[in-house]
């Protein structure tokens, strides 16, 4: 009987984490995002009185129009999210169009709040995500038009155009608010900036080859 009580315990337990874990159901329609309420903000942006909403807080244009690429790294995106589409608050998704240069590159990133699903629109991407500590494995793939890639929510992942021309991709996100982290800006241009002493440590490198990093970003 003990057994059982425990076994029962533990499962509730369990149940109950799992709960807590994911947002709840929405119990309205929709919550377009107010972003002039001085309500203060728990998980997302206070919702616009619902008699208010009209169809431009759903609505975006210029997805169809490409990127500028003329910058150091040859890509650009171009976000489809709550800050974009007020209507996306709570609803947990959002998208994002992104344009390559011949070469270029989205460097290693991770999104802290989302899975993205990738699709190549035009040319041809080299795709791939490291695996958590202490594996670091890379999972990578040469992705053609039409292609689908998933990289999975928080882990390190890229993108770089291999094709002889400009290539395009649509990501789908799981948050309306994914957020993104790129490792080198993050390492290197961190304001105030990281001790010299702890990155050439870490990265075992003179703080010469730190402090010429850290003047890029």
């Amino acid at each position: 009987m003990a057994n059982q009580i425990l076994l029962l315990t533990t499962f509730l337990a369990m149940t109950c984490a799992l709960v807590i874990a994911f947002e709840p159901s929405p119990l309205q329609d929709f919550c377009v995002a107010d972003t002039t309420s001085s309500v203060t903000r728990v998980n997302g942006l206070p919702c616009l009185d619902s008699k208010l909403a009209q169809a431009d807080h759903f609505f975006f244009s210029g997805l169809h129009i490409p990127g500028n690429t003329s910058n150091p790294v040859g890509g650009k995106v171009t976000p489809v999210n709550v800050v974009q589409i007020p209507g996306l608050n709570t609803l947990g998704i959002s998208l994002a169009r992104i344009d390559y240069a011949q070469w270029g590159v989205i460097p290693p990133h991770t999104h802290p709040r989302a899975t993205e699903i990738l699709t190549v629109l035009e040319g041809s991407l080299y795709v791939g995500f490291v695996t958590s500590n202490p594996d670091n494995k890379l999972i990578s793939k040469v992705l053609y038009k039409g292609d689908v890639f998933v990289f999975p929510v928080g882990l390190v992942h890229f993108q770089q155009n291999v094709g002889k021309g400009n290539a395009v991709s649509l990501s789908s996100l799981s948050s309306q608010n994914p957020g993104v982290n790129t490792i080198a800006n993050a390492v290197f241009g961190a304001n105030p900036s990281i001790s010299d002493d702890i990155l050439a440590k870490s990265f075992q490198v003179d703080k010469t080859v730190i402090s010429s990093l850290q003047a890029k970003f």
